[in-house]
C-alpha cells in the first residue's frame, strides 16, 4: 500500500497548489503532514516538479526561499479531479512572472489559511486542507463580481460529534490600498447580499407555481458566509485606522439589513498568528471597542473589551516572532 498512499500524497499536494495558488516549501509541509519530517515534503514537491507538475521560484533576499505554484500541466491534471471540478484558476496561475509579482499577498492568504487549518487541527474540529478556497467568483450584476481572497468552510465542534457548520469569506488587506477602498468592500458584499440575477429573456413573467427568484448566494449556501477582514502590513496605528473606516463603512443606512444578518469582523493578523483565529481576537466592525472570537453570532455570544492599542500587544509580545520578512522582500526574486 505504500505506492498508493504516496500516490494520494502527491495528488493532495497537487490539488493545494492548483486550489492555493502557491506556497512556500514550511506551507505546504505544514498544510500537508506536519507529523513527518519536512524532507518528505521536499522530495515529494521535487518528484512532482520532475514529473511537470509543479514549479518554483526563489526569492534570494529571503534565504533563497522556494515558492511553489503549479504548472499549466498541473493545473490542467488536478483540474479534472472531483475535488476541483468548477475551481478552474486564472491563466497566470502558472506564469513565472506573475507569480513573482503575486507572491507577498498569495503568501499571507496561505498563511492565513493555514492558520484556521492548524486550529482546527488543535481543537479536533473540521477544516481540511481543501476547505481553503481562494479567488471564488460571485457575481452582483451589471459585469462586476465579489471575489473574495478565500472562501472557508469549517466545522465547529469535535469530530464525530455535534457541530456547526461555519462559512466565511475572508479578506486578507495589507495596506496597498486605502483605507477607503477598504472599508468599499463592505458595500460591495452588501450587494452580493441582496443580489437577484435578472430573469432569462422570455421568462420575466413568472408562472403560476413558480418559486419565486432568490438572492443568488442561495444557490451555494444556506446562510450567507460570515466575512472576516484580516489586516496585514501595516503597525498598530494604521491598523486603527483602517478599523475606523470599516466602522464608518458599516454607519451608513443602506448597509443596516446586510450587517443586521451577517457577522463582520476584523481582526490584525498579527494578532491572528500569535495565539488562534479561536481565540477573540475579532473587533465587530460596528462595534470596534470589543473583541470576539470569529464565529461569533450577535445576540448569542459576550463580547468582551477590546484593548487600548489594537495590534500592539501581539507585535510586541517577546514570544511572538511572525516571519513575513518574504513579503517584504519578494520583489527581488
Amino acid at each position: 500500500m505504500t505506492d498508493v498512499d504516496a500516490a494520494s500524497g502527491d495528488r493532495m499536494a497537487l490539488a493545494v497548489l492548483a486550489q492555493y495558488r502557491m506556497a512556500t516549501t514550511e506551507q505546504m509541509h505544514l498544510i500537508l503532514n506536519p507529523q513527518v519530517r519536512i524532507e518528505q515534503t521536499r522530495r515529494r514537491l521535487a518528484k512532482l516538479r520532475a514529473e511537470g507538475l509543479v514549479d518554483r521560484i526563489t526569492l534570494p533576499q529571503r534565504g533563497r526561499l522556494r515558492v511553489w505554484f503549479p504548472t499549466q500541466y498541473g493545473v490542467q491534471v488536478a483540474c479534472e479531479w472531483p475535488e476541483l471540478r468548477g475551481r478552474r484558476p486564472s491563466k497566470t496561475v502558472s506564469d513565472r512572472t506573475a507569480v513573482r509579482l503575486r507572491v507577498g499577498h498569495a503568501l499571507t492568504v496561505t498563511e492565513t489559511g493555514l492558520a484556521f487549518l492548524q486550529d482546527a487541527r488543535r481543537r479536533g474540529e473540521l477544516c481540511r486542507p481543501l476547505d481553503w478556497i481562494p479567488e471564488v467568483y460571485h457575481p452582483i450584476g451589471s459585469g462586476e463580481a465579489v471575489i473574495p481572497d478565500a472562501l472557508l468552510y469549517y466545522r465547529r465542534g469535535r469530530e464525530g460529534g455535534e457541530g456547526a457548520m461555519l462559512r466565511a469569506f475572508v479578506e486578507v488587506d495589507r495596506a496597498t490600498m486605502g483605507p477607503e477602498r477598504l472599508a468599499a468592500k463592505l458595500t460591495a458584499y452588501a450587494r452580493l447580499y441582496d443580489y437577484v440575477p435578472a430573469p432569462a429573456p422570455g421568462r420575466r413573467h413568472r408562472q403560476a407555481g413558480q418559486e419565486p427568484v432568490r438572492e443568488e448566494w442561495r444557490r451555494h449556501y444556506p446562510l450567507f458566509p460570515r466575512l472576516l477582514f484580516v489586516l496585514d502590513g501595516t503597525g498598530p496605528a494604521g491598523i486603527e485606522t483602517r478599523i475606523r473606516a470599516l466602522r464608518a463603512a458599516a454607519a451608513d443606512p443602506a448597509l443596516s439589513g446586510f450587517l443586521r444578518n451577517v457577522p463582520v469582523l476584523v481582526a490584525p493578523l498579527v494578532e491572528v498568528l500569535q495565539g488562534c483565529p479561536a481565540e477573540p481576537v475579532w473587533h465587530p466592525v460596528q462595534d470596534p471597542g470589543s473583541t470576539v472570537n470569529w464565529s461569533h453570532s450577535p445576540g448569542l455570544d459576550t463580547p468582551h473589551a477590546a484593548p487600548a492599542h489594537r495590534g500592539a500587544a501581539a507585535a510586541h509580545h517577546p514570544d511572538h516572532r511572525p516571519d513575513h520578512s518574504w513579503s517584504e522582500h519578494w520583489a527581488a526574486s
